[in-house]
């Protein structure tokens, strides 16, 4: 008789645990939806849940944009200051109603997205520095055309209704952030654009000499970012009353730990429009949460405590999806009790 340990004893575990790992994200989502219904008052209330999803709605656009940016291989660091600066744009030009304001700074996310895309595809820049360089002149021409002052919007128009209205009793900035999901999810999903995106992702060479518009692609998708950062910004500058050039710092950073904890790949070709989405709402939970216990007043957590939490949490959420889940198959095998064999 001879013992053999058999690759794989459990496959239906394995199958059942690299389930549970792709939904991680959600599955986090949900257990802290759980927590705070329990621990804290109010915190299913109409009011608690409306805010969060007004408030969010501007880093889910965000981070829509930087999905598919990153999906097809690229970064966009540009994004928190051209939402700065559309702010600004919306704010400066509301006074001529809401078509106005709402053209001004998506037009003026537009206009970033195009000379990120053309930077890149045409100069060859790396992304990285090319979106840097963005970064700073958006910021800039936030600062010089608001004079480094907050910008007030006009309330004799029906701007600010785009960030502090309702439409069937939903904030106005949920409504527009759940139409660029599920525009998003079925172009990914449904459509050659999406494919081209994760094919240019994946290995752009590869798609190259398959005869995939791989420039064509790479402009677009940067377009795509540009203009929802945009529209984030027209969000802010209606939500507060106020086109804010100085806003938008560390926003590059938040879409991206939400689309990376969301298990969208850093090289590219690998994606999700709704786990980005999830995790939006995770790292929003958070901050809400946070929030929470600080008003119970047993502890009083600063923003950089904050911070500092979050992080430390986002660690553990990455780290259970990445190295423990690439692991288990050698820990199952590892483990697996010996078959018997004549």
């Amino acid at each position: 008789m001879s013992t053999v340990a058999t690759s794989g004893s459990d496959p239906a575990r394995q199958r059942a645990f690299r389930a549970v790992m792709r939904q991680r994200v959600l599955i986090a989502l949900i257990l802290l939806i759980l927590f705070g219904a329990l621990r804290y008052d109010n915190f299913l209330g109409q009011y608690n849940i409306l805010s969060f999803l007004r408030y969010n709605s501007m880093f889910g656009l965000v981070a829509l944009g930087m999905c598919f940016v990153i999906m097809a291989g690229g970064i966009d660091l540009s994004v928190g200051a051209t939402a700065a600066l559309a702010s600004v744009l919306s704010a400066l030009t509301s006074p001529y109603g809401l078509a106005a304001g709402l053209l001004a700074g998506v037009g003026g996310g537009l206009a970033i997205g195009i000379l990120n895309g053309l930077v890149v595809t045409r100069l060859k820049i790396l992304p990285f520095i090319a979106t840097l360089a963005s970064m700073l002149a958006a910021s800039g021409t936030a600062l010089l055309a608001a004079r480094n002052q907050t910008i007030g919007v006009s309330y004799d128009t029906a701007f600010f209704q785009l960030g502090q209205g309702d439409v069937l009793g939903f904030p106005v900035p949920a409504w527009l952030a759940g139409i660029a999901y599920t525009l998003g999810s079925i172009a990914l999903n449904f459509t050659n654009f999406g494919r081209n995106v994760l094919a240019v992702g994946g290995n752009a060479e590869a798609a190259r000499l398959m005869g995939l518009p791989v420039d064509r692609v790479t402009f677009f998708v940067y377009v795509f970012s540009g203009s929802l950062a945009g529209l984030a910004g027209v969000i802010l500058a209606a939500q507060f009353g106020a086109g804010q050039p100085n806003e938008g710092i560390g926003w590059e950073l938040f879409s991206i730990a939400a689309v990376v904890v969301g298990g969208t790949l850093l090289t590219g070709g690998l994606g999700s429009v709704g786990a980005t989405l999830s995790g939006v709402l995770l790292l929003g939970l958070i901050f809400n949460i946070l929030n929470f216990e600080n008003g119970m007043g047993w502890i009083s957590l600063s923003a950089y405590w904050q911070s500092v939490i979050r992080g430390a949490f986002l660690f553990l959420v990455i780290i259970a999806g990445s190295g423990f889940g690439r692991n288990l198959p050698r820990l199952a095998e590892r483990n697996a009790p010996p078959v018997l064999s004549a």
